[in-house]
């Protein structure tokens, strides 16, 4: 998912790419039986019988690399695209893709590529700021892409985390969804399960991942960049929207 402002192609994901590199008994990430009612109700681990996974809500994300996307051609059920990154960089294609999804009546998000070396407030706000200027609609969905550590600790990327959420969560009484490759939310995630996991493991069939710790499902399964990001949801649209504005 993560493009970068500095760059003028698109960045290669190096969290991505670690995560077709693990050992196969170290993997980077719903119920045979069932779809899970909501990502936050009960203690099980998520995975999808690979003949049921053709039935989960599908979603798109983008940004501005993919600035003139085609919704209306897309497929997609939800889709969640940047909106800002750091603490001064909004993307150029945000505006056109929250107005063509509210069109089609598709579930809609916004993510804040984090840089845990600024401060975590600062972003969040900013983030808030570009979003709060769109118009809303119940449902609209709010997330934190976190993909990189700008070199800075386990310990202190963790509490960066957690302040930029508890602060968009204070804002705006939306509970952010969390994003981030398996690998990455399974070394910087730690107690973070409370927020909807959004995970990128491009190693597994879609809907096919489980979940790192701490969380104990999975809300959103990224499994391919290809042609664009795809995701899976283990929840209907209905429930996802449930996970936004109010």
């Amino acid at each position: 998912m993560a493009d970068h402002r500095l760059n003028s192609t698109p960045k290669i994901n190096f969290a991505r790419v670690a995560s077709h590199m693990v050992a196969p008994g170290m993997p980077r990430r719903l119920a045979a039986t069932a779809l899970l009612a909501m990502t936050t109700a009960v203690a099980a681990t998520s995975v999808a019988d690979p003949a049921h996974a053709n039935d989960l809500p599908y979603g798109q994300d983008v940004s501005n690399y993919q600035a003139t996307h085609d919704w209306a051609a897309s497929g997609a059920k939800f889709g969640i695209v940047k909106a800002t990154e750091g603490s001064d960089f909004t993307d150029r294609a945000f505006v056109r893709h929250w107005t063509e999804m509210a069109k089609r009546n598709i579930v809609r998000g916004a993510y804040h590529y984090g840089h845990p070396a600024n401060d975590p407030i600062v972003e969040a706000d900013f983030f808030l700021s570009v979003v709060n200027k769109q118009p809303a609609k119940p449902g609209d969905l709010l997330a934190l892409d976190l993909e990189t550590t700008d070199g800075q600790s386990v310990a202190d990327v963790n509490a960066w985390a957690k302040k930029w959420l508890e602060r968009v969560k204070a804002k705006t009484g939306i509970t952010p969804l969390f994003y981030s490759s398996w690998n990455f939310a399974n070394t910087y995630g730690q107690g973070l399960g409370q927020y909807p996991l959004w995970v990128a493991h491009y190693g597994k069939a879609k809907g096919t991942v489980t979940p790192p710790a701490p969380w104990k499902r999975w809300t959103i399964h990224q499994y391919t960049d290809s042609p664009v990001d795809q995701n899976v949801s283990a929840v209907h649209s209905d429930q996802l929207r449930a996970l936004g504005r109010k």
